[in-house]
């Protein structure tokens, strides 16, 4: 069942973000007067079709694209034929280069105004919810064997990063924050300050460690309340203790301890506490309901907007993003950031989704792939709408119309080389699997 939910948001995340791409074409070139013989999400064979006007509408069985057929443009069909003809007043080759490059672009542009869109939607409805830089540091952090051979230690504060003070502890692994070139973070330890240079490839290491953490907060072990009749209050145990040590290991922080106690169950344990600063001691059992407290938990914020103040936080979101997609890419190209290891394909990508369907979780991931799409397609590779821009850029700064037959071997040979991306990222996808 969870895998079946999994699935079926994914392919509703697809659909909308590919039917929004492709509405993009279909509403610049229909505005520009230009025929448009099909709008089509996913890839034959169809489903569903139906004439509306001049225009068939279909839903295709393959949803990893789509296509708008615009009269008297080299496409995906590769069918040139049609083209040895006058051009008429309503085909695409006819109009005006500007006309020809918003149609193009009018997918790309679609997207990053859908996913501008969205993050303003869930900043408006869901506010913001983070823990605060202050509460983190409080007592530090806790580095993973990746952080510590960064040389982070545990208890460290992190006082800055690139120089600058930031609230959101969020924002310490933010992507676009550690893709940048000769990023740091500004370390307090022991009232020290220093500094501590992020490795060029970090972010391609995280991958690696899947869901563990990088860096996570020291919570302590305060006990908030203990429930009556529980083997905690048996014990002796009271509000206010903090646990420092469970069955003679360490709870540096909660984490730790909900980690202990499940490897602990039904025995009776010792239990170390400090009560006013004097550090005491008692047997504790471990039932099925755990030691029956509820411990402190941190002091998150949460901040809300009116829709208006939703605007700039939403576009400010989405632009980080953008530039996060932009930097990944050009790390990608000049070979700083490995294609085996950065490059997902379909299975990666619906492995993001929840087994569980969550709404703002998943037009975050909505936003997320729209804003991605949006940039991928971009790049000035020949089938991409970038590389179509490009082709348009050429004809008004040469003053030459490159020909039919030159359009159609260029999209031809950027078909192949996307095929051979796609079967590259599902490998990588099969690869992580294994």
């Amino acid at each position: 069942m969870a895998f079946f939910i999994k699935t079926i948001q994914f392919l509703a995340a697809l659909f909308i973000i590919v039917g929004i791409h492709e509405l993009g074409h279909l509403l610049f070139a229909k505005l520009f007067k230009m025929r448009v013989n099909s709008y089509m999400i996913g890839f034959p064979p169809k489903l569903f079709k139906v004439k509306w006007g001049e225009t068939e509408y279909a839903l295709g069985s393959i949803p990893l694209g789509g296509a708008v057929q615009i009269a008297g443009m080299v496409d995906e069909s590769l069918a040139i034929d049609h083209l040895e003809n006058s051009p008429q007043p309503w085909e695409f080759r006819s109009k005006p280069a500007w006309q020809r490059c918003l149609t193009i672009l009018g997918g790309i542009i679609f997207n990053l105004l859908s996913g501008i869109c969205i993050w303003i939607g869930l900043t408006y409805i869901m506010g913001n919810t983070y823990l605060p830089k202050d509460e983190v540091n409080k007592y530090g952090i806790i580095p993973s064997a990746l952080a510590r051979e960064m040389g982070f230690k545990t208890g460290d504060k992190i006082f800055k990063i690139n120089g600058k003070n930031f609230d959101d502890f969020n924002d310490v692994v933010s992507p676009s924050f550690l893709l940048r070139s000769k990023s740091y973070y500004t370390i307090n330890r022991d009232g020290q300050l220093f500094t501590l240079p992020i490795p060029e490839k970090l972010l391609e290491s995280l991958s690696d460690i899947k869901k563990d953490f990088f860096i996570r907060p020291i919570f302590p072990c305060l006990i908030h309340s203990v429930r009556p009749n529980s083997s905690a209050t048996l014990a002796g145990l009271m509000a206010g203790d903090q646990i420092i040590e469970l069955a003679g290991q360490s709870t540096l922080d909660l984490y730790s301890l909900i980690r202990i106690v499940k490897t602990c169950l039904d025995k009776t344990v010792e239990v170390v506490y400090l009560r006013n600063g004097i550090k005491m001691g008692t047997q504790v059992q471990i039932g099925q309901e755990g030691l029956g407290i509820e411990l402190a938990q941190p002091k998150y914020r949460q901040l809300h907007y009116s829709f208006v103040a939703s605007i700039p936080i939403g576009l400010k979101k989405a632009l980080e993003l953008m530039e996060c997609h932009f930097l990944t890419i050009w790390k990608l190209i000049t070979g700083k950031l490995a294609l085996k290891k950065s490059l997902g394909g379909p299975i990666s990508i619906a492995q993001n989704f929840d087994n569980e369907f969550i709404g703002y979780k998943f037009w975050t991931l909505v936003a997320l792939l729209s804003i991605m799409i949006g940039l991928i397609n971009l790049l000035p590779i020949p089938a991409l709408d970038g590389g179509h821009a490009l082709c348009i850029l050429y004809e008004v700064l040469s003053g030459r119309k490159l020909s039919d037959k030159f359009l159609q071997s260029t999209q031809k040979l950027g078909m192949i080389l996307m095929l051979l991306l796609m079967l590259y990222a599902l490998g990588n996808d099969i690869r992580k699997l294994l």
